[in-house]
């Protein structure tokens, strides 16, 4: 195998088809990052991260320094020894998640490439079609209806529904999709914008009008572990942790702390070794697993999905970042299936 000789990051702006609004803001277009290495035997790697300040902690112009400062680290270095060198550039960028994510994503692609073998072989599995939901943004009840009969229509049987301002409104935009798929299996999102309390009321609403929810995610702020644990306590429905869980050690005290039923394992968060950890420890507990995404092109989406073939570990799969923009970097086609290739992730950008 051979060293990398150069890395490089630059910004890839990606508009989206709409606005996208969760409790915590409202995105018009995604300001990524893109990755790229190169080694001594001419094969490139891409990687993408997808800050976002609420969620993870940094603005795109520090994530894009981030990944340019890691070419002091990454270059010269064998690209065999990419798990010596995700942990070197996690110790040194602590919580600088979107732009080491990008970084490690570039180096395995690059390292699988070289081998000729797919991405989720290195996680043990063949590149297998991935089906993901469709996500609804926190719109109003004839929106709702508009954007869940157009996934219907396109094929998603699975919609997650973003949540957590008022419970109210949010409570009408969910019997509004429920009422225009009635066939779609529901999850919920609130992103932190819920007490414990608001979290149950809501729940009892959606169980008076008849409507089961497969889980409710991250309903309370990412911090408050034991607010966690009590909202799980109040309601039938599972409970997800996402936002309360980038490491493996946050995924360890979700267990001991009783405070979750599913494991939101988002490469955006964590990184792909990282990620299969957590996986590991959420089996270990007998937790489902969840994956999760931010607003990524198919570079960090078809990354996921390779994971996600890879260890065959995932009972919810949110992977629909890329089908909210209004171009992609490939042509990634259309409706819920990801259709993944080798070798490495299988995506060159082309379309930027």
């Amino acid at each position: 195998m051979s060293r990398i000789t150069e890395l490089t990051a630059e910004p890839l702006d990606l508009p989206l088809t709409e606005p996208f609004e969760i409790s915590l803001g409202v995105q018009h277009e995604a300001a990524n990052v893109l990755v790229t290495v190169e080694t001594e035997s001419g094969v490139t790697g891409y990687g993408e991260g997808s800050p976002l300040a609420p969620v993870t902690g940094e603005t795109r112009e520090a994530a894009l320094a981030t990944a340019q400062a890691a070419a002091d680290i990454v270059e010269g270095r064998p690209v065999e020894g990419y798990r010596a060198l995700v942990e070197e550039l996690r110790s040194t960028f602590p919580g600088m998640v979107s732009a080491t994510f990008a970084v490690e994503t570039a180096v395995l692609d690059a390292f699988c490439r070289e081998k000729g073998i797919a991405l989720s072989e290195l996680f043990g599995g063949p590149p297998e079609p991935v089906e993901t939901d469709m996500t609804i943004p926190i719109v109003g009840p004839e929106d709702a209806t508009r954007r869940a009969t157009a996934a219907a229509t396109g094929g998603y049987e699975h919609l997650k529904i973003k949540t957590g301002n008022d419970v109210t409104e949010d409570v009408e935009r969910v019997v509004a999709i429920h009422e225009a798929a009635p066939d779609a299996a529901l999850k919920i999102d609130a992103n932190q914008g819920w007490t414990p309390k608001e979290t149950a009321e809501f729940a009892d609403e959606i169980a008076e009008r008849g409507i089961e929810l497969d889980l409710i995610e991250q309903p309370v702020a990412a911090a408050d572990i034991a607010g966690l644990a009590d909202t799980r306590r109040r309601v039938d429905v599972p409970i997800a942790a996402d936002e309360a869980v980038f490491t493996p050690a946050d995924a360890v005290r979700v267990v001991r702390e009783e405070a979750a039923d599913i494991i939101n394992a988002k490469l955006g968060k964590s990184g792909p070794l990282a990620v299969a950890e957590i996986v590991g420890i959420a089996k270990g507990a007998n937790l489902d697993c969840m994956v999760g995404c931010m607003l990524e092109s198919a570079v960090g989406i078809h990354t996921s999905a390779h994971v996600v073939a890879g260890t065959g570990a995932f009972s919810y799969v949110d992977l629909d970042g890329n089908r909210l923009l209004a171009e992609d970097v490939i042509d990634s086609g259309e409706g819920p299936m990801h259709e993944i290739s080798g070798p490495g992730h299988g995506v060159t950008p082309e379309n930027w």
